[in-house]
C-alpha cells in the first residue's frame, strides 16, 4: 500500500514514513495477543472466586463501574491488587527468565537456577529481619542483594569473557551459598520476624495490596523497555560472540546490560510477591514451543508468565487449606524441571 504506512504483514515488516521501520514475527505477535487475553480471562476468574463469589460477568461488570451492590470493594480493593500483583510478577519472571536462559544459551539459566533470584531473596531477607523494613525498604533491599550476586556471578564467570555452561554452574554455586545465609538469618532473628520473614519467603499472592502492585509495575515499566531495546542484539549474541562482534554488536557490554535489566526485573518481582520458583525456567521455552521461532521470545515469554501466574494462583485459591502460590510453582516445577533434564540427556546435552 501507498501513503504514510506500508505494512507487509505476512513478512512481518511495517515501513513508516521517514524511513523508519519495524520488524516483528507474526507468529510470536499471535502467540502474545492469544497468552494476553489467556491471562486476562483467568485473572477474572480468579478474582471472582471466593467467599463472595461472583461470575467472569458480574466482575467485568463491577470493574466498569455498574456491578451489583458490595462488588466493588470485594472486586476492586480485596481482590484485584492480588491478581494484578500475580500477572506482573508472572510477566517479570517471564521477561527475565528469557534474557537469562538467552544470554547464557542454556534452558537451565533462569535467576532462580543460577542464583540471582537467591540473591534478591537474601537482600530482601536482611531488610525485613535485620532493618525491620517497609515495602519499599525491601523492594531496595531486593535489588540491591539481586545485582551484587549478579555481579559476583558475573566476575567468577569470568574467564576472557562469559559462557553460559560456565555461568549456570557458578550460579548454582552462589545460590547453595546464598541459601546457607539466608538459613543464618532465619536462626539469629528474633521469632516473630522469623515466623515473618517464612511466611514471605514461600512466595505467596494472599494479602498483597497496591503498594506490592506498585512495586511490581514499577519494575516492569523501568526494565522492560531496557530488555525489548536489546533484543535484536540479544538474539545475534545467540549466534556466538564472535558472530555478534562481527554484526556490530559490541558482546560484554550488551551482556551486562542485559544481566543488569534481567536481575532488577527478577528482584523487583522478588520483593512484590516473594520469590515464586519456576515460572523463570519454564515461561521461555513453553512460549518457544509456541511461536516455533529462535531468539529470545521476550514478549510471548513474558506472556507466559502471567499466564502461568495467574493459573497458579487459581489453582491455590482451589486447594483445601491456605497453599501459597509458591508451593503450587514449586511443585509443578520440579516435575517440569525433571522433564527438561529428560530432555537434555536425550539431546546429548547433558
Amino acid at each position: 500500500m501507498t501513503g504514510p504506512v506500508s505494512v507487509a504483514a505476512g513478512r512481518g515488516h511495517v515501513r513508516l514514513r521517514g524511513g523508519w521501520s519495524l520488524r516483528f514475527a507474526p507468529r510470536a505477535l499471535l502467540v502474545s495477543v492469544l497468552l494476553a487475553v489467556a491471562g486476562a480471562a483467568a485473572a477474572v476468574t480468579a478474582i471472582g472466586f471466593g467467599e463472595f463469589p461472583l461470575s467472569p460477568a458480574e466482575v467485568v461488570r463491577t470493574l466498569l463501574g455498574s456491578g451489583p451492590p458490595g462488588a466493588r470493594f470485594v472486586v476492586v480493593d480485596l481482590r484485584l491488587p492480588r491478581v494484578l500483583d500475580g500477572l506482573l510478577v508472572g510477566f517479570a519472571m517471564g521477561a527475565s527468565g528469557a534474557v537469562f536462559q538467552s544470554v547464557s544459551r542454556n534452558p537451565l539459566g533462569s535467576p532462580d537456577i543460577i542464583g540471582f533470584g537467591n540473591g534478591a531473596s537474601a537482600g530482601a531477607l536482611v531488610a525485613i529481619i535485620l532493618l525491620d523494613a517497609s515495602t519499599a525498604a525491601t523492594a531496595t533491599g531486593s535489588v540491591a542483594g539481586g545485582l551484587v550476586t549478579a555481579g559476583a556471578v558475573y566476575l567468577l564467570a569470568w574467564r576472557g569473557g562469559v559462557h553460559g555452561f560456565r555461568l549456570v554452574l557458578i550460579g548454582i554455586g552462589v545460590s547453595a551459598v546464598l541459601g546457607a545465609c539466608t538459613r543464618f538469618l532465619f536462626v539469629r532473628a528474633e521469632l516473630g520476624k522469623a515466623a515473618e520473614a517464612a511466611t514471605w519467603m514461600i512466595g505467596s499472592f494472599g494479602g498483597r495490596g497496591w503498594s506490592d502492585a506498585g512495586v511490581a509495575a514499577a519494575g516492569v515499566l523501568l526494565l522492560l523497555p531496557v530488555v525489548l531495546a536489546h533484543a535484536r542484539r540479544l538474539a545475534l549474541l545467540e549466534m556466538g560472540d564472535d558472530a555478534a562482534a562481527a554484526l556490530g554488536v559490541a558482546p560484554e557490554r550488551t551482556r551486562l546490560v542485559l544481566l543488569a535489566a534481567g536481575t532488577g526485573l527478577t528482584a523487583m518481582s522478588v520483593a512484590a510477591a516473594g520469590p515464586i520458583p519456576f515460572i523463570s525456567l519454564a515461561a521461555p521455552q513453553l512460549a518457544r514451543r509456541l511461536t516455533r521461532s529462535s531468539g529470545p521470545n521476550i514478549l510471548p515469554a513474558a506472556w507466559m508468565g502471567a499466564l502461568l501466574a495467574a493459573l497458579a494462583d487459581w489453582a491455590a485459591q482451589r486447594l483445601p487449606g491456605i497453599v501459597p502460590v509458591g508451593v503450587v510453582t514449586g511443585v509443578t516445577g520440579g516435575l517440569y524441571l525433571a522433564w527438561l533434564l529428560l530432555l537434555q540427556r536425550r539431546s546429548q546435552r547433558l
